[in-house]
């Protein structure tokens, strides 16, 4: 059997205190090259504790989380943020672009960050990016000239920038309407079949998570199903 890409054992958080709160507990879950995962489940079940361990925001309190067979409990904070840049992509809710830069300047940003590409090769790859996207037209403009799907496609080619081996999406369609939800959808699904990258997303929306190819259900931090 090949490693997987990506890979919870036996994963708790918990938030110390007075009451100390557990978030998410005895996760197993692991995830191929181009499987595209829904984490779903009720308000407060954990899904997105559990996606920013997975995206390693967030360290277990005990549990490991492997990428690429790399245990990453191991890794200075210096060390996770490099891997973060370099093998992972992430769309949240709220798009988080910056209103002083143009389109095209905020999917720049973290090819800028990691360095390796001359400055042509920046702006060639992050205009490829937005092409694949439909939004080619919107190069120069500014965040604030875009509807709200357009924005998360803008999202989405800045998370694909330094072409991540895995895509961790949170609530990204929560501010959509249907239709531009389903787009989302649709591009995720495309970059797991097509790119042959993991794509994991939280979402509450039944319909959406049913176009993903496995459903994994969180209860009270756990997954049951």
């Amino acid at each position: 059997m090949s490693t997987p890409l990506l890979e919870a054992r036996k994963v708790t958080r918990i938030l110390p205190g007075q009451v100390p709160v557990t978030l998410v507990q005895d996760i197993d879950l692991a995830v191929a090259p181009g499987e595209f995962v829904a984490i779903t489940g009720p308000s407060g079940s954990g899904k997105s504790s559990l996606l920013y361990l997975l995206g390693l925001l967030d360290m277990p309190s005990s549990g490991t989380i492997y990428l690429e067979g790399r245990d990453t409990s191991t890794l200075s904070g210096a060390e996770l943020a490099e891997l973060r840049l370099r093998k992972l992509g992430f769309v949240f809710q709220f798009h988080f672009l910056l209103p002083e830069f143009s389109v095209q300047e905020n999917v720049m940003i973290p090819m800028r960050k990691l360095g390796g590409r001359s400055n042509e090769e920046i702006r060639s790859r992050s205009a490829e990016l937005l092409a694949e996207l439909g939004m080619e037209e919107y190069l120069d403009k500014k965040p604030e000239q875009l509807s709200g799907g357009e924005r998360q496609r803008v999202a989405i080619a800045r998370a694909l920038a330094n072409d991540p081996l895995i895509v961790l999406a949170d609530e990204p369609t929560g501010n959509l309407d249907t239709r531009n939800g389903q787009i989302v959808f649709d591009i995720f699904r495309r970059l797991a079949e097509e790119k042959g990258q993991a794509v994991i997303t939280v979402t509450h929306d039944v319909q959406l998570s049913a176009l993903t190819q496995r459903r994994v259900r969180l209860v009270d931090g756990k997954i049951v199903d």
